[in-house]
């Protein structure tokens, strides 16, 4: 048994002297290894290996590059501004929204317009009862006609030089009362017939013709939603970056899909110190009238931020203590740690101790080494990575 494992080692000895004769003779990247071993100059004298393989196994990739140089594809970092977006979810309201209510109490007798119609400004909308409304008024128009006829008589009386001072005195002062009840009683008639104080949609009406309506009774609401009005808040660290007029995307969350602009209406004048933030208000337009007032929607704020420089994806490496890339300054590779800020679809915007000439490896970094000397491919020395 002691004979057959020493078999076995001799055996995996010649293996191992035949595999690094082999390897030496025809991959001339492992000469090194083998001028080590003592085995560079038997294989010489035998005309398995000659100075021309070792010459050659001291270029670098790319055959005619410079002696000992190492080629890489490098591009200048090129800064970018770096994006960052705010989402809040808030609730929209009308541009416009009116309560509807009685300011007397009556029976309401008709409904002009059906729970949904669009109205304008003015159109008649229902009607109370106003018999006894209208009575009083024709009581006031007959009390006022008379005053007129007295006033008149003893006016063309005191126009004949008669002495009639005082009583003329009475029927101005009675005519004046009796113009101010009419007055009064047009107005009480008027109220039992509502109007719309506002253009826009009418809601559901909660009462029907019959039913008895008491004053300041909410019978609908009259909405204008071809612009909502959607309220939400912002963190505190990005108010000095919003301003009225600005611009905002909106997705209602019943459709995500759907993306809307709004502007910037209004921003409140203090920050929440519970929560630390800011109220905004924006303006979203309702086209084709497919949103209503109280759906909740994302609301998404894109802030510019500060300019770093963005480098290829592939030019990042990770180590023990975290990112790096590797620089070609003055010729000599550069290691140098980067903070990644943010990723984007083509590029990495970076916090980077970049000096004016430096270029960001990103093809050839796995046979780097601090101080090695670099030859840029003259195809890439100038290519930026794209935005």
């Amino acid at each position: 048994t002691s004979m057959s494992v020493i078999k076995q080692l001799l055996l995996a000895l010649v293996l191992l002297f035949v595999g690094l004769v082999g390897a030496a003779v025809l991959v001339p990247a492992a000469r090194p290894f083998a001028d080590r071993l003592g085995l560079s100059a038997p294989l010489e004298r035998l005309g398995l290996i000659s100075p021309v393989a070792e010459a050659d196994a001291a270029l670098p990739l790319g055959g005619g590059k410079a002696a000992g140089a190492i080629a890489v594809v490098a591009t200048e970092p090129v800064p970018e501004q770096m994006n960052d977006e705010v989402v809040s979810v808030g609730s929209a309201r009308a541009i416009r929204s009116v309560s509807v209510s009685s300011e007397v109490t009556g029976r309401l007798r008709t409904l002009h317009v059906a729970s949904g119609d669009f109205v304008q400004e003015g159109a008649p909308l229902a009607e109370l009862d106003d018999e006894a409304a209208r009575i009083a008024l024709d009581r006031a128009n007959v009390v006022l006609a008379d005053a007129q006829a007295t006033a008149s008589r003893l006016a063309a009386l005191k126009a004949t030089g008669a002495s009639a001072g005082t009583a003329v005195q009475e029927a101005d002062l009675a005519l004046k009362t009796a113009e101010l009840e009419q007055r009064d009683a047009a107005f009480t008639l008027s109220q039992f017939h509502l109007t719309a104080p506002v253009s826009g949609w009418v809601g559901i009406w909660v009462a029907d013709p019959g039913d008895q309506v008491s004053q300041n009774t909410e019978l609908t609401r009259i909405e204008d939603r071809s612009t909502l009005i959607v309220d939400f808040r912002v963190p505190e660290r990005v108010v000095q970056y919003l301003k009225v007029g600005g611009q905002v995307s909106a997705s209602p969350l019943a459709d995500p899909s759907a993306t809307l602009t709004g502007t910037i209406t209004a921003l409140d004048n203090r920050v929440d110190e519970a929560s630390r933030t800011l109220r905004v208000q924006a303006e979203i337009e309702n086209k084709d009238d497919a949103y209503r007032p109280g759906m909740a929607f994302r609301i998404s704020v894109a802030i510019a931020g500060e300019s770093h420089p963005a480098v290829d994806p592939l030019a990042i490496q990770w180590g023990s203590d975290g990112p790096y890339v590797w620089l070609v300054r003055d010729g000599k590779a550069s290691r140098e740690a980067i903070r990644i800020l943010q990723r984007n679809a083509t590029s990495v915007i970076v916090d980077l101790a970049a000096q004016p000439g430096d270029l960001v490896v990103s093809e050839g970094v796995q046979a780097l080494r601090p101080g090695a000397a670099v030859e840029v491919s003259s195809a890439s020395a100038n290519t930026a990575p794209k935005s």
